[in-house]
């Protein structure tokens, strides 16, 4: 799998949430070595980019107290 272009550019919600959220489960994943990583053969940013876009894993703003 390739980056998911076409859901980016059909994203209709703020597209730095995602961003961050993505570049955040990436690390995630990396972090545990995720098995789906190596199961599919991509990089950990386009596998956690996937999981977003597909509601796999969701996301939420922790708002700073």
């Amino acid at each position: 799998m390739i980056f998911p272009l076409e859901q980016l550019v059909e994203f209709k919600d703020n597209i730095y949430e995602i961003t961050v959220a993505a570049s955040h489960r990436a690390y995630q994943m990396a972090k545990i070595n995720d098995p789906e990583i190596a199961a599919n053969y991509d990089k950990v940013v386009c596998v956690a980019a996937k999981q977003l876009f597909t509601k796999k894993v969701n996301y939420r703003i922790e708002e700073k107290k």
